[in-house]
């Protein structure tokens, strides 16, 4: 399938997809980011990790422009996003598969119709050809005798391959995994991590895979970013991740309750909220 052209491609000699430069980012003057760096590059599959609530899926509605930064600036495929027209946005997102964190699957369309959704939105091609490339997708995912089943009949593991299948359809150029592995049993997991994998070699996509599954995402990834604070506390392989002695990093890759990154959120002095001044009043 030809795939949607860009304005400011990047040329052969240039393997960066996105560039994430010093980005700021606040909801509610509560900041998220603060001076975020990092990049992907092409045909590799770059982790981003991180406890919850740290901004791994902000970063991504950030790269797909679904929100703006504060400060900084975030270009893919060379071009800065703050400056592209809604319809040069909407091309970009076409050259883009995601895969959501629960799936989300469109619970009135079988198996089959879920993963033709994209061609019929987005293209004009013959029945004959929506019906091949869905096949070969539900194929390449193990699950082409499932085609005619319905979201509620599948089990989890399931319902996250056919996802995999509709993010693939249109071919992209780029595959985002937001947290894949959430809610799956080890042998549906072993499934994912497999896929993804594969995915990346076989069809030379740039793959960029949210989640705090260190232990997974280090079978798989070539570079990883950790992130803690609202910015970046380490990046390099998952090997270099793992032999680093950083307490923040450590803390992170080995599940330790004990360390910089603190387990209650930020809130008044326990005693005092729960028993008042002094006196014995309320606030």
């Amino acid at each position: 399938m030809q795939r949607p052209a860009a304005a400011g491609s990047l040329g052969p000699d240039n393997d960066i997809i996105v560039d994430v430069r010093d980005v700021h980012y606040a909801v509610n003057a509560r900041p998220i980011f603060n001076g975020i760096s990092l990049t992907v590059r092409r045909g590799r599959i770059t982790a981003i990790m991180g406890p919850s609530g740290t901004g791994k899926s902000t970063l991504l509605r950030l790269i797909t422009a679904q929100i703006q930064p504060d400060r900084g600036s975030i270009v893919v495929w060379g071009n800065d996003l703050s400056t592209l027209k809604p319809g040069e946005i909407y091309g970009m997102r076409k050259r883009m598969g995601m895969l959501f964190q629960q799936g989300a699957l469109l619970t009135d369309l079988n198996v089959f119709e879920n993963v033709a959704f994209p061609l019929r939105e987005h293209t004009k091609l013959p029945e004959p050809v929506i019906r091949a490339l869905v096949l070969t997708k539900l194929h390449a995912v193990g699950l082409r005798g499932a085609a005619e089943l319905m979201p509620a009949e599948l089990s989890g593991g399931m319902a996250r391959r056919v996802a995999l299948a509709r993010a693939i359809v249109m071919d992209p150029d780029v595959l985002i995994y937001d947290e894949p592995f959430v809610g799956l049993d080890p042998i549906s997991m072993g499934v994912i991590l497999r896929l993804i994998r594969s995915m990346n070699e076989g069809l030379g996509i740039t793959s960029i895979v949210v989640s705090h599954d260190v232990q997974e995402l280090s079978t798989i990834a070539h570079d990883s970013y950790l992130l803690s604070g609202g910015r970046v506390v380490a990046a390099g392989t998952p090997q270099e991740l793992a032999a680093s002695t950083s307490g923040e990093v450590r803390q992170f890759m080995t599940g330790s309750d004990d360390g910089p990154v603190p387990f209650h959120y930020p809130a008044p002095d326990y005693a005092q909220q729960l028993f008042g001044d002094s006196r014995g009043g309320r606030r």
